[in-house]
C-alpha cells in the first residue's frame, strides 16, 4: 500500500484555485488495497512560513496546518502561484526553504507562476517549464537559463513538475495521479469530482 505525503505551500494573496485544485484532486483521490478495500493514497496538508492564517487572493482567509519549523517531512510539495509570488521572490527564508525541501522530497511542482519562486531557488536551470501564459515573456526574461515552454497544460522533468497558470494545476495533479497510481485510479477521482478530463492525455 503506498502512501505518499503532500505538502501546499499557502501564502499571502496565493491564487485560490492553484493551491485548491491540486488540494482536491490529491485529497479525493482513493486506491484499492489488496484485499478490495479501498484507502486514501495521499495526505494532504498545508504549509505557510510562520504558520499563521493568510488572505488568499479576493480575500479568502486560510489557517495552515504547520510553519515551516513544525511541518513534517513530504514527499510531494506543492508551490502555487498568484500575485503573492511577485514578493515571495525576494524572500530568501522562502526561497532557501523551496531549496532546502527539494533535497528532501521526491517530487516538487508548481501552479501557473509558481514557477518563479522554483527558478529563484536555482531548481529550473537548464529544464523545461511552464507558467501562466501572462507570465511567459517575463519567465523567460528574468531566468534564461529555464527552457520556458508556452501552449502546455505541464511540463514534466520527472522530479519537477510544473504547470501553467490556475486552473491548469488540476491537470498537474491528476497527472501526478496517473503516474502513481495509474489511469484507473485517476478516472474515479476525475468521476468522484465530476471533473470533465481527457485522461488519454496523461501517460501512464
Amino acid at each position: 500500500m503506498n502512501r505518499w505525503k503532500v505538502g501546499i505551500l499557502l501564502f499571502d494573496d496565493v491564487e485560490v484555485l492553484d493551491f485548491a485544485g491540486p488540494f482536491e484532486v490529491f485529497a479525493v483521490t482513493t486506491a484499492e488495497q489488496e484485499q478490495g478495500e479501498t484507502y486514501s493514497p495521499f495526505e494532504v496538508t498545508t504549509i505557510s512560513e510562520d504558520g499563521r492564517m493568510v488572505t488568499a487572493r479576493n480575500g479568502l482567509k486560510v489557517m495552515p496546518d504547520y510553519s515551516f519549523e513544525s511541518a513534517p517531512p513530504y514527499d510531494l510539495l506543492v508551490i502555487p502561484g498568484g500575485m503573492g509570488t511577485r514578493s515571495l521572490v525576494k524572500n530568501k527564508t522562502v526561497i532557501d526553504w523551496i531549496g532546502n525541501r527539494f533535497g528532501e522530497v521526491q517530487w516538487m511542482t508548481s501552479v501557473c507562476t509558481g514557477a518563479f519562486l522554483l527558478a529563484e531557488a536555482g531548481l529550473l536551470d537548464d529544464k523545461r517549464a511552464t507558467t501562466h501564459w501572462a507570465s511567459i515573456e517575463r519567465m523567460r526574461d528574468t531566468y534564461p537559463a529555464v527552457k520556458v515552454e508556452e501552449g502546455v497544460k505541464f511540463v514534466d522533468e520527472d522530479r519537477i513538475v510544473s504547470s501553467a497558470g490556475i486552473s491548469a494545476g488540476i491537470h498537474m495533479a491528476f497527472h501526478m495521479v496517473v503516474r502513481l497510481l495509474g489511469k484507473e485510479v485517476a478516472k474515479e477521482t476525475a468521476r468522484t469530482m465530476e471533473y470533465d478530463i481527457d485522461l488519454d492525455y496523461f501517460e501512464s
